[in-house]
């Protein structure tokens, strides 16, 4: 297959499309993100069973060539645990080689990206995204500039810096990170997991996988954490390949979770409505879902809503027990994570998710690099 005859780029407002064999992290005509016009999905025969990665689903994941590096992204353990009386399965996906799900996304974009001939990029992160491009940048070869917040996690942060990246601390919020480096974005490849779409043709494969393990069927409904949305559209995109290569009659109801004290995508969605409605947003535990303006705001509405599902809202307090209910069942996860545990808790306590319905809870970045917040949260600093 090549390249041309199976991704374009495609402008979501205007429709106008561009061929993917020069990459592009926003479209010519506007100005705004792109996206990946969809795939064709793919049946159990096309996947690679000798392949204990994502790449198991090569044959749709589109790439102009087989991908150089992997480090074994994805393919992550899925097991069943009891929560509050009830079964949910916990996809594991922390565990991938830089410590999140990530991995994902970036293991498809700058395989992507080194194809394509881009030989430098710029990222910005709150710490997860960054500390995955710096691995898979340094693994590729690609000279890596990545701005973050200062107050990022120190070892989010080393771990960037580890691995070769310029690594460049914004004073101010998430947001003002992400407005520096659109500022600077002429100066090498912006490679934003927020706008370049290989990222989400990556993440797409959480829904490839969710499909296999559970028997190649899905699970009722997912609970997920909600920042910037890369989980939500991925999984949306794969489920609708899904269904329109005839491998699924449904998609599950996806349910986006949101810091109370930053969610502007649950505001949004409670209006009904695709636009973006202004927050006063307030520090949160969950730093790495602490976006006040995502970019994508109308795929994540959409993904939500075509699925049946909901975006909610837990407080800090909420994510707190979550975080320990995680850890005491030797699930040592960062704090952002423990929104989907607090979020599971709410939709069973008000009977949105049924004690009998197939339930998978996305478990995003590893305690490993929260370990100090962590600490303080549940009360551990000073052992």
């Amino acid at each position: 297959m090549t390249l041309e005859a199976t991704a374009m780029y495609i402008n979501p407002r205007s429709g106008a499309t561009w061929p993917s064999t020069e990459p592009l992290w926003n479209a010519p005509d506007d100005g705004g993100y792109v996206n990946l016009t969809l795939g064709p999905g793919l049946t159990p025969d096309d996947i690679d069973q000798s392949e204990h990665s994502l790449w198991r689903y090569r044959a749709a994941v589109r790439l102009p060539g087989p991908p150089e590096v992997t480090l074994g992204a994805g393919w992550t353990p899925i097991f069943p645990v009891t929560w509050n009386g009830c079964q949910a399965h916990m996809k594991a996906d922390h565990l991938m080689i830089s410590g999140s799900f990530k991995d994902r996304g970036t293991a498809v974009m700058l395989n992507y990206l080194k194809q394509v001939g881009v030989t430098s990029i710029l990222e910005d992160s709150s710490g997860n995204a960054g500390a995955s491009v710096a691995a898979y940048a340094a693994a590729l070869g690609l000279n890596c500039r990545i701005m973050v917040p200062a107050a990022a996690p120190a070892a989010k942060k080393i771990q960037m810096l580890a691995m070769g990246a310029e690594v460049v601390a914004i004073k101010g919020s998430r947001d003002d990170v992400a407005k520096a480096a659109l500022a600077e974005a002429n100066s090498s490849f912006y490679a934003s997991h927020n706008y370049q779409p290989f990222f989400l043709e990556g993440t797409k494969t959480l829904a490839f996988e969710l499909w296999e393990q559970f028997g190649f069927k899905m699970p009722d409904c997912m609970v997920v954490p909600l920042g910037y949305g890369s989980n939500v559209m991925g999984c949306h995109i794969g489920f609708q390949e899904l269904l329109a290569a005839g491998q699924i009659e449904t998609m599950p109801r996806i349910y986006a979770v949101q810091a109370a004290n930053c969610a502007p995508y649950h505001a949004a969605f409670e209006t009904g409505g695709v636009d973006p409605v202004e927050i006063s947003p307030q520090p949160t535990v969950a730093d790495g879902i602490a976006s006040a303006n995502p970019v994508r705001l109308r795929e994540v509405l959409a993904a939500v809503r075509e699925t049946n599902g909901a975006t909610i809202v837990v407080s800090e307090d909420e994510i707190i027990a979550a975080l320990g209910q995680l850890a005491g069942l030797g699930l040592f996860v960062e704090p952002t994570t423990g929104t989907a545990g607090a979020g599971l808790t709410r939709l069973l306590d008000n009977g949105t998710i049924k004690p009998h319905e197939s339930v998978a809870v996305i478990l995003t970045g590893s305690g490993l690099k929260a370990v100090d917040k962590i600490g303080e949260a549940l009360g551990l600093t000073g052992h």
